[in-house]
Protein backbone atom coordinates (compact mmCIF):
# COMPACT_ATOMS: atom_id res chain seq x y z
CA UNK A 1 0.00 0.00 0.00
CA UNK A 2 2.65 2.39 0.77
CA UNK A 3 4.56 1.54 -2.50
CA UNK A 4 1.39 2.84 -4.13
CA UNK A 5 0.80 5.74 -2.42
CA UNK A 6 4.78 6.58 -2.91
CA UNK A 7 4.03 5.71 -6.64
CA UNK A 8 1.37 7.93 -7.30
CA UNK A 9 2.84 10.90 -6.11
CA UNK A 10 6.04 10.39 -8.18
CA UNK A 11 3.64 9.68 -11.07
CA UNK A 12 2.29 12.84 -10.90
CA UNK A 13 5.31 14.92 -10.26
CA UNK A 14 6.39 13.58 -13.35
CA UNK A 15 3.23 14.23 -15.14
CA UNK A 16 3.51 17.92 -13.72
CA UNK A 17 7.55 18.07 -15.09
CA UNK A 18 6.61 16.46 -18.22
CA UNK A 19 3.87 18.59 -19.53
CA UNK A 20 5.66 22.14 -18.62
CA UNK A 21 9.18 20.96 -20.30
CA UNK A 22 8.29 18.44 -23.07
CA UNK A 23 4.57 18.96 -24.03
CA UNK A 24 3.65 22.56 -23.47
CA UNK A 25 6.84 24.40 -25.42
CA UNK A 26 5.19 22.04 -28.64
CA UNK A 27 1.82 23.04 -28.16
CA UNK A 28 2.82 26.50 -27.29
CA UNK A 29 0.11 26.23 -24.52
CA UNK A 30 0.51 27.98 -21.05
CA UNK A 31 0.57 25.41 -17.92
CA UNK A 32 -0.83 26.05 -15.20
CA UNK A 33 0.62 24.86 -11.05
CA UNK A 34 -0.88 22.46 -9.17
CA UNK A 35 -1.40 25.27 -6.82
CA UNK A 36 -2.86 27.58 -9.18
CA UNK A 37 -5.59 25.20 -9.85
CA UNK A 38 -6.61 25.13 -6.45
CA UNK A 39 -6.43 28.22 -5.73
CA UNK A 40 -8.51 29.32 -8.82
CA UNK A 41 -11.74 29.47 -7.92
CA UNK A 42 -14.51 27.72 -10.27
CA UNK A 43 -16.05 30.22 -12.78
CA UNK A 44 -19.82 30.05 -13.27
CA UNK A 45 -21.10 30.59 -16.99
CA UNK A 46 -22.33 34.39 -17.44
CA UNK A 47 -25.85 34.30 -18.23
CA UNK A 48 -27.37 37.34 -19.71
CA UNK A 49 -30.26 39.42 -19.41
CA UNK A 50 -33.34 38.55 -20.27
CA UNK A 51 -33.60 40.72 -23.51
CA UNK A 52 -30.21 40.05 -24.61
CA UNK A 53 -31.10 36.32 -24.37
CA UNK A 54 -34.46 37.15 -26.63
CA UNK A 55 -31.60 39.00 -28.92
CA UNK A 56 -29.80 35.93 -28.99
CA UNK A 57 -32.57 33.49 -29.88
CA UNK A 58 -33.91 35.64 -32.52
CA UNK A 59 -30.47 35.78 -34.31
CA UNK A 60 -29.99 31.59 -34.30
CA UNK A 61 -33.22 31.42 -35.61
CA UNK A 62 -32.32 33.57 -38.58
CA UNK A 63 -29.17 31.84 -38.89
CA UNK A 64 -30.74 28.64 -39.27
CA UNK A 65 -33.36 29.72 -41.39
CA UNK A 66 -30.20 30.54 -44.28
CA UNK A 67 -30.12 28.53 -47.47
CA UNK A 68 -26.70 28.39 -47.71
CA UNK A 69 -24.75 26.84 -44.60
CA UNK A 70 -21.99 28.47 -43.08
CA UNK A 71 -19.03 26.97 -41.15
CA UNK A 72 -18.78 29.26 -37.88
CA UNK A 73 -16.43 31.93 -38.50
CA UNK A 74 -15.71 30.72 -42.19
CA UNK A 75 -16.03 32.82 -45.22
CA UNK A 76 -18.18 31.56 -48.34
CA UNK A 77 -16.42 29.81 -51.17
CA UNK A 78 -15.32 31.71 -54.31
CA UNK A 79 -17.26 30.24 -57.20
CA UNK A 80 -15.91 27.64 -59.52
CA UNK A 81 -15.02 29.64 -63.15
CA UNK A 82 -17.14 29.33 -66.22
CA UNK A 83 -15.53 26.50 -67.95
CA UNK A 84 -16.89 27.95 -71.83
CA UNK A 85 -19.34 27.47 -74.13
CA UNK A 86 -18.67 24.13 -75.61
CA UNK A 87 -16.84 24.40 -78.80
CA UNK A 88 -17.61 23.05 -82.32
CA UNK A 89 -14.87 21.48 -84.65
CA UNK A 90 -15.15 20.48 -88.30
CA UNK A 91 -12.74 17.85 -88.93
CA UNK A 92 -11.98 16.87 -92.79
CA UNK A 93 -10.87 13.07 -92.78
CA UNK A 94 -8.34 11.95 -95.92
CA UNK A 95 -9.89 8.64 -95.22
CA UNK A 96 -13.58 7.22 -95.50
CA UNK A 97 -14.68 5.96 -91.76
CA UNK A 98 -15.17 2.54 -92.87
CA UNK A 99 -11.44 1.72 -94.36
CA UNK A 100 -9.96 -0.22 -91.35
CA UNK A 101 -7.58 1.57 -89.10
CA UNK A 102 -6.89 4.71 -90.99
CA UNK A 103 -10.63 6.34 -91.55
CA UNK A 104 -11.66 4.29 -88.40
CA UNK A 105 -8.92 6.01 -85.87
CA UNK A 106 -10.28 9.25 -87.23
CA UNK A 107 -14.32 8.00 -86.11
CA UNK A 108 -12.50 7.16 -83.02
CA UNK A 109 -11.23 10.35 -81.90
CA UNK A 110 -14.67 12.07 -82.86
CA UNK A 111 -16.58 9.61 -80.79
CA UNK A 112 -13.79 9.29 -77.97
CA UNK A 113 -13.37 13.54 -77.57
CA UNK A 114 -16.92 14.10 -76.88
CA UNK A 115 -17.39 11.52 -73.89
CA UNK A 116 -13.70 12.45 -72.66
CA UNK A 117 -14.65 16.27 -72.30
CA UNK A 118 -18.23 15.63 -71.31
CA UNK A 119 -20.04 16.90 -74.73
CA UNK A 120 -17.63 20.36 -74.01
CA UNK A 121 -15.25 19.96 -77.14
CA UNK A 122 -16.98 18.15 -80.24
CA UNK A 123 -14.85 17.06 -83.38
CA UNK A 124 -17.27 16.53 -86.06
CA UNK A 125 -16.20 13.97 -89.02
CA UNK A 126 -16.53 14.62 -92.09
CA UNK A 127 -15.93 11.95 -95.26
CA UNK A 128 -13.33 12.57 -97.87
CA UNK A 129 -14.52 15.21 -100.72
CA UNK A 130 -17.98 16.33 -98.00
CA UNK A 131 -16.49 19.52 -96.09
CA UNK A 132 -13.18 20.45 -98.49
CA UNK A 133 -11.10 18.53 -101.10
CA UNK A 134 -8.63 16.68 -99.03
CA UNK A 135 -5.45 18.60 -101.06
CA UNK A 136 -7.04 21.84 -100.21
CA UNK A 137 -8.04 20.80 -96.83
CA UNK A 138 -4.49 22.28 -95.60
CA UNK A 139 -5.03 25.67 -96.47
CA UNK A 140 -9.00 25.45 -95.72
CA UNK A 141 -7.57 24.95 -92.06
CA UNK A 142 -5.26 27.41 -92.05
CA UNK A 143 -7.20 30.38 -93.32
CA UNK A 144 -9.93 29.05 -90.11
CA UNK A 145 -12.08 27.99 -92.85
CA UNK A 146 -12.50 24.31 -91.16
CA UNK A 147 -10.86 24.13 -87.81
CA UNK A 148 -9.49 20.93 -88.74
CA UNK A 149 -8.07 17.83 -90.54
CA UNK A 150 -7.17 14.07 -89.78
CA UNK A 151 -4.91 12.67 -92.55
CA UNK A 152 -1.32 11.25 -93.13
CA UNK A 153 1.37 14.10 -93.02
CA UNK A 154 3.12 12.62 -95.93
CA UNK A 155 0.16 14.35 -98.05
CA UNK A 156 2.05 18.26 -97.82
CA UNK A 157 5.42 17.03 -97.80
CA UNK A 158 5.80 18.85 -101.05
CA UNK A 159 5.26 21.83 -99.03
CA UNK A 160 7.71 20.68 -96.57
CA UNK A 161 10.06 17.57 -97.08
CA UNK A 162 10.68 17.12 -93.25
CA UNK A 163 6.44 15.61 -92.75
CA UNK A 164 7.86 12.59 -95.19
CA UNK A 165 9.60 11.09 -92.31
CA UNK A 166 6.36 10.93 -90.71
CA UNK A 167 3.85 8.95 -93.42
CA UNK A 168 6.52 6.16 -94.46
CA UNK A 169 10.38 5.65 -94.10
CA UNK A 170 12.00 3.38 -96.65
CA UNK A 171 14.06 0.69 -94.49
CA UNK A 172 13.12 2.69 -91.61
CA UNK A 173 13.14 1.78 -88.43
CA UNK A 174 10.20 -1.04 -86.96
CA UNK A 175 7.15 0.33 -85.32
CA UNK A 176 7.69 -0.28 -81.65
CA UNK A 177 11.21 2.01 -82.25
CA UNK A 178 9.46 4.61 -84.50
CA UNK A 179 7.19 5.25 -81.76
CA UNK A 180 10.14 5.58 -79.32
CA UNK A 181 11.75 8.18 -81.65
CA UNK A 182 8.54 9.72 -82.05
CA UNK A 183 8.38 10.45 -77.78
CA UNK A 184 11.85 11.39 -77.91
CA UNK A 185 11.96 13.86 -80.50
CA UNK A 186 10.05 12.95 -83.41
CA UNK A 187 6.51 14.29 -82.31
CA UNK A 188 7.98 17.82 -81.85
CA UNK A 189 10.17 17.65 -85.55
CA UNK A 190 6.96 17.02 -86.60
CA UNK A 191 5.06 19.52 -84.57
CA UNK A 192 7.44 22.71 -85.91
CA UNK A 193 7.35 21.25 -89.53
CA UNK A 194 3.38 21.79 -89.78
CA UNK A 195 4.05 25.33 -87.29
CA UNK A 196 6.02 26.28 -90.34
CA UNK A 197 2.98 25.90 -92.68
CA UNK A 198 0.90 27.84 -90.28
CA UNK A 199 -0.91 25.43 -88.55
CA UNK A 200 -0.70 23.00 -85.04
CA UNK A 201 -0.08 19.47 -84.98
CA UNK A 202 -0.59 16.78 -82.89
CA UNK A 203 0.37 12.84 -83.20
CA UNK A 204 -2.85 11.07 -83.65
CA UNK A 205 -2.68 7.66 -84.69
CA UNK A 206 0.22 4.58 -85.35
CA UNK A 207 -0.01 2.10 -88.19
CA UNK A 208 1.41 -0.94 -88.58
CA UNK A 209 3.35 -1.99 -91.83
CA UNK A 210 2.23 -1.86 -95.23
CA UNK A 211 2.19 -4.65 -97.79
CA UNK A 212 4.59 -3.70 -100.80
CA UNK A 213 2.78 -3.83 -103.48
CA UNK A 214 0.14 -5.36 -105.37
CA UNK A 215 1.12 -6.99 -108.68
CA UNK A 216 -0.81 -8.94 -111.78
CA UNK A 217 2.03 -10.86 -112.54
CA UNK A 218 4.89 -12.24 -110.23
CA UNK A 219 8.01 -9.65 -110.67
CA UNK A 220 11.02 -11.97 -110.77
CA UNK A 221 13.74 -10.00 -111.79
CA UNK A 222 14.85 -6.29 -111.41
CA UNK A 223 15.05 -5.56 -114.96
CA UNK A 224 10.71 -6.88 -115.31
CA UNK A 225 10.33 -4.38 -112.12
CA UNK A 226 11.86 -1.45 -113.73
CA UNK A 227 9.93 -1.49 -116.90
CA UNK A 228 6.86 -1.50 -114.80
CA UNK A 229 4.42 1.08 -113.89
CA UNK A 230 3.83 0.71 -110.22
CA UNK A 231 1.22 3.21 -108.27
CA UNK A 232 3.17 4.62 -104.76
CA UNK A 233 3.53 7.79 -103.05
CA UNK A 234 5.56 9.52 -100.61
CA UNK A 235 9.99 8.40 -100.20
CA UNK A 236 8.80 4.77 -101.54
CA UNK A 237 7.60 6.36 -105.12
CA UNK A 238 10.84 8.49 -105.22
CA UNK A 239 12.90 5.07 -104.83
CA UNK A 240 11.31 3.29 -107.22
CA UNK A 241 11.28 6.37 -109.71
CA UNK A 242 15.52 6.74 -108.85
CA UNK A 243 15.37 2.90 -109.48
CA UNK A 244 13.57 3.26 -112.99
CA UNK A 245 10.21 2.12 -112.80
CA UNK A 246 7.16 4.38 -113.86
CA UNK A 247 5.28 5.94 -110.63
CA UNK A 248 2.17 6.86 -110.59
CA UNK A 249 0.94 8.70 -107.25
CA UNK A 250 -2.05 7.44 -106.11
CA UNK A 251 -4.59 7.89 -102.66
CA UNK A 252 -5.20 4.56 -101.08
CA UNK A 253 -9.06 4.46 -102.18
CA UNK A 254 -8.11 4.84 -106.01
CA UNK A 255 -5.73 2.24 -106.30
CA UNK A 256 -8.75 -0.33 -107.22
CA UNK A 257 -10.09 1.56 -109.87
CA UNK A 258 -6.24 2.20 -111.46
CA UNK A 259 -5.78 -1.88 -111.67
CA UNK A 260 -9.35 -2.55 -113.19
CA UNK A 261 -9.03 -0.04 -115.86
CA UNK A 262 -5.03 -1.53 -116.30
CA UNK A 263 -3.92 2.14 -115.76
CA UNK A 264 -1.05 0.36 -113.84
CA UNK A 265 0.95 -2.78 -113.34
CA UNK A 266 1.14 -3.04 -109.37
CA UNK A 267 0.52 -0.74 -106.62
CA UNK A 268 0.73 -0.43 -102.75
CA UNK A 269 -2.22 0.68 -101.02
CA UNK A 270 -2.44 0.06 -96.95
CA UNK A 271 -1.70 -2.35 -94.57
CA UNK A 272 -3.13 -6.12 -95.13
CA UNK A 273 -6.36 -5.58 -93.23
CA UNK A 274 -7.17 -2.69 -95.35
CA UNK A 275 -6.53 -4.13 -98.78
CA UNK A 276 -8.44 -6.75 -98.13
CA UNK A 277 -11.00 -4.39 -97.17
CA UNK A 278 -10.81 -2.34 -100.51
CA UNK A 279 -10.97 -5.82 -102.52
CA UNK A 280 -7.54 -5.47 -104.26
CA UNK A 281 -7.31 -9.55 -104.36
CA UNK A 282 -10.33 -8.91 -107.15
CA UNK A 283 -7.82 -6.78 -109.72
CA UNK A 284 -4.40 -8.42 -108.92
CA UNK A 285 -3.04 -12.12 -107.70
CA UNK A 286 0.37 -11.54 -106.32
CA UNK A 287 0.64 -9.76 -102.81
CA UNK A 288 4.73 -8.92 -102.13
CA UNK A 289 6.53 -7.96 -98.84
CA UNK A 290 7.87 -6.96 -96.81
CA UNK A 291 6.68 -3.44 -97.02
CA UNK A 292 10.00 -1.84 -97.28
CA UNK A 293 8.96 1.57 -98.03
CA UNK A 294 6.76 1.92 -94.71
CA UNK A 295 7.35 -0.21 -91.78
CA UNK A 296 5.55 2.09 -90.03
CA UNK A 297 2.94 5.01 -90.51
CA UNK A 298 1.84 8.13 -88.68
CA UNK A 299 -1.57 9.74 -88.43
CA UNK A 300 -2.07 13.27 -87.10
CA UNK A 301 -4.45 15.94 -86.08
CA UNK A 302 -3.70 19.12 -87.52
CA UNK A 303 -5.39 22.03 -86.22
CA UNK A 304 -6.03 25.83 -87.08
CA UNK A 305 -3.97 27.89 -84.42
CA UNK A 306 -6.43 29.95 -83.23
CA UNK A 307 -9.09 27.38 -82.95
CA UNK A 308 -6.08 25.60 -80.38
CA UNK A 309 -5.61 28.59 -78.67
CA UNK A 310 -9.02 29.24 -78.07
CA UNK A 311 -9.09 26.15 -75.98
CA UNK A 312 -8.76 26.07 -72.16
CA UNK A 313 -6.07 24.29 -70.65
CA UNK A 314 -8.15 21.06 -69.55
CA UNK A 315 -9.69 20.62 -73.14
CA UNK A 316 -6.14 20.74 -75.25
CA UNK A 317 -4.92 18.08 -72.24
CA UNK A 318 -7.88 16.33 -73.56
CA UNK A 319 -7.33 16.72 -77.10
CA UNK A 320 -3.80 15.14 -75.95
CA UNK A 321 -4.98 12.57 -74.23
CA UNK A 322 -7.24 11.29 -76.51
CA UNK A 323 -4.33 11.47 -79.25
CA UNK A 324 -2.23 9.83 -77.32
CA UNK A 325 -4.69 6.85 -76.68
CA UNK A 326 -5.34 6.80 -80.73
CA UNK A 327 -1.77 6.40 -81.14
CA UNK A 328 -2.11 3.36 -78.46
CA UNK A 329 -4.98 1.64 -80.27
CA UNK A 330 -3.99 2.04 -83.74
CA UNK A 331 -0.80 0.44 -83.03
CA UNK A 332 -2.58 -2.41 -80.93
CA UNK A 333 -5.25 -2.65 -83.48
CA UNK A 334 -3.38 -3.03 -86.83
CA UNK A 335 -0.86 -4.94 -85.64
CA UNK A 336 -3.46 -7.59 -84.07
CA UNK A 337 -5.54 -7.92 -87.21
CA UNK A 338 -2.78 -8.72 -89.80
CA UNK A 339 -2.75 -12.10 -89.64
CA UNK A 340 -6.13 -13.32 -89.23
CA UNK A 341 -6.04 -10.59 -92.61
CA UNK A 342 -3.28 -12.51 -94.46
CA UNK A 343 -5.38 -15.71 -93.54
CA UNK A 344 -8.24 -14.88 -95.38
CA UNK A 345 -6.13 -13.47 -98.26
CA UNK A 346 -4.67 -16.62 -98.68
CA UNK A 347 -8.17 -18.20 -98.80
CA UNK A 348 -8.93 -16.69 -101.63
CA UNK A 349 -6.22 -17.93 -103.18
CA UNK A 350 -3.74 -14.63 -103.41
CA UNK A 351 -0.15 -15.41 -103.62
CA UNK A 352 1.58 -13.97 -101.03
CA UNK A 353 5.21 -13.37 -101.89
CA UNK A 354 8.60 -12.16 -100.99
CA UNK A 355 10.92 -9.61 -102.93
CA UNK A 356 14.20 -11.26 -104.73
CA UNK A 357 17.15 -10.00 -102.64
CA UNK A 358 18.34 -9.00 -105.94
CA UNK A 359 15.45 -6.45 -105.60
CA UNK A 360 15.78 -5.21 -101.92
CA UNK A 361 19.43 -4.86 -102.32
CA UNK A 362 18.54 -2.33 -105.87
CA UNK A 363 16.48 -0.53 -103.68
CA UNK A 364 18.32 -0.23 -100.69
CA UNK A 365 20.97 1.58 -102.72
CA UNK A 366 18.26 3.39 -104.32
CA UNK A 367 17.03 4.86 -101.13
CA UNK A 368 20.13 5.28 -99.87
CA UNK A 369 21.13 7.70 -103.26
CA UNK A 370 17.82 9.44 -102.41
CA UNK A 371 18.12 10.66 -99.13
CA UNK A 372 21.60 11.60 -99.28
CA UNK A 373 20.58 13.91 -101.80
CA UNK A 374 17.49 14.93 -100.00
CA UNK A 375 19.55 16.16 -97.06
CA UNK A 376 21.87 18.37 -99.26
CA UNK A 377 19.50 20.26 -100.49
CA UNK A 378 17.09 21.19 -97.83
CA UNK A 379 18.89 21.78 -93.81
CA UNK A 380 15.46 21.20 -91.81
CA UNK A 381 15.30 17.92 -93.64
CA UNK A 382 18.79 17.23 -93.30
CA UNK A 383 18.58 18.58 -89.17
CA UNK A 384 15.59 15.75 -88.83
CA UNK A 385 17.06 12.94 -90.60
CA UNK A 386 20.36 13.28 -87.89
CA UNK A 387 17.97 12.98 -85.17
CA UNK A 388 15.91 9.83 -86.36
CA UNK A 389 19.63 8.62 -87.32
CA UNK A 390 21.40 9.26 -84.06
CA UNK A 391 18.38 7.76 -82.59
CA UNK A 392 18.48 4.40 -84.27
CA UNK A 393 22.33 4.18 -83.68
CA UNK A 394 21.63 4.57 -80.01
CA UNK A 395 18.55 2.24 -79.95
CA UNK A 396 20.68 -0.74 -82.00
CA UNK A 397 23.02 -0.66 -78.93
CA UNK A 398 19.74 -0.92 -76.26
CA UNK A 399 18.08 -3.45 -78.58
CA UNK A 400 21.33 -5.79 -78.76
CA UNK A 401 21.74 -5.96 -74.94
CA UNK A 402 17.96 -5.31 -73.79
CA UNK A 403 15.98 -7.42 -75.81
CA UNK A 404 16.10 -11.43 -74.96
CA UNK A 405 16.37 -13.33 -78.07
CA UNK A 406 13.45 -15.52 -79.08
CA UNK A 407 12.72 -18.33 -76.90
CA UNK A 408 12.59 -21.89 -79.93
Amino acid sequence: MRNLVVGMVVGGVVGIVVGTTVVAPRLQLPVQTAAEIEAKPAVRPHLPEPAAQKKLEEMAASSAGEKTQRVSGAPRPEPLPDPGAAKRWRMASAYPSTMAELGGLGKRLEETIYKVSGGRLEISFFEPGTLVATDAALEAVKSGAIEAVFASPGLWAKENPVLHLFSGIPFGPPIQEYLAWLHAAGGKIMAEGFGKLGVHAIVCGLLAPEGSGWFRKPVKSLDQLKSLNIGMTGLGGRVLKRLGATVTPLAEGDVFVALERGMIDGAAAAQPSTDLELGLYRMARHYYFPGWHQPAGTLALIVNKESWKALDTARRAQVRAVCGDNVKHGLGESEASQFAALKALAAKKVSIENWPPEIVNALKTAWIDEVTDMVSKDRAFAAAWRSLKRFREEYDIWREIGFAPKAR
